[in-house]
């Protein structure tokens, strides 16, 4: 018996680094597993990867931005996998720039994708899960939001409208048995990363500043983000809501 056994897990994103890493272990547990992504051949390379290891997983092309979009993503996805009992909020987008050099155009596709599209995530899941009167939601938030990061202001601002808004829907729905918990990833090595480092104009420099500034001394691996966002999609976190953790090498030590 695996902690995630007959479960039905949808993760937004789940074609990229951490969004990947976190579908292939939900996998290895058990899981059935919905890779919902804008980009559908990522997502269908990494749901082909888990069936090849004999896992059970299906890609969805879904627009987060999009409530259209998303519901019928939901409906295939609740047609051949079942009532979803775990929703990971995963996807996100960033544009590495001093914010007065920012545009508004910008600030609304940030917002859209990294606020907006996980809100519509929640409004679409979140009814069913309290009829059933159980359910997890582990939202992918950022050390940017705890503590600020150059150049990613507005990134930072809806990264840190998740943290408060997932404080409240725990509140919200603790009486429907649903446990919502925020993980929030430092410097990660993944496609976002290196955007942020191109972004910087001297990408080896800002990746060396970074690992002298991280206690464990390395810049962290996707692998490294799916332990946490998996405890608090677990039985092993039936008492914990409203929560929120970084996992960042120790970056960020917040109390």
């Amino acid at each position: 018996m695996q902690r995630f056994d007959n479960r039905t897990v949808i993760v937004t994103g789940g074609g990229g680094g951490i969004g990947g890493a976190t579908c292939r272990r939900f996998a290895r547990e058990g899981a059935h597993v919905a890779v919902f992504d804008l980009n559908l051949e990522s997502a269908e390379r990494v749901a082909a990867g888990i069936r090849a290891e004999g896992g059970q997983a299906l890609a969805q092309h879904c627009d987060i931005t999009d409530r259209a979009s998303i519901d019928a993503a939901l409906a295939q996805t609740e047609a051949q996998l079942g009532a979803i009992d775990v929703l990971v909020n995963n996807a996100g987008w960033d544009v590495f720039k001093p914010f007065t050099k920012t545009e508004p155009a910008q600030w609304d596709q940030l917002i859209a994708i990294n606020l907006i599209g996980a809100l519509h995530m929640h409004h679409a899941v979140l009814p069913g899960m309290a009829a059933r009167k159980s359910g997890r939601i582990v939202n992918i938030a950022s050390d940017a939001a705890r503590v600020g990061s150059s150049g990613e202001a507005v990134y930072a601002a809806c990264k840190g409208g998740i943290v408060a808004f997932s404080k409240t829907i725990a509140r919200e729905h603790a009486r429907h048995g649903i446990n919502v918990n925020v993980v929030c990833p430092g410097p990660t090595d993944t496609a976002l990363f290196a955007d942020y480092k191109l972004g910087a104009g001297n990408p080896e420099k800002l990746e060396e500043a970074f690992r002298r500034s991280i206690p464990l001394g390395r810049i962290g691996q996707p692998d490294d983000l799916p332990g946490a966002i998996l405890f608090f999609a677990s039985d092993d976190a039936a008492y914990i809501t409203g929560q929120v953790i970084s996992v960042s090498g120790g970056l960020t030590m917040n109390g």
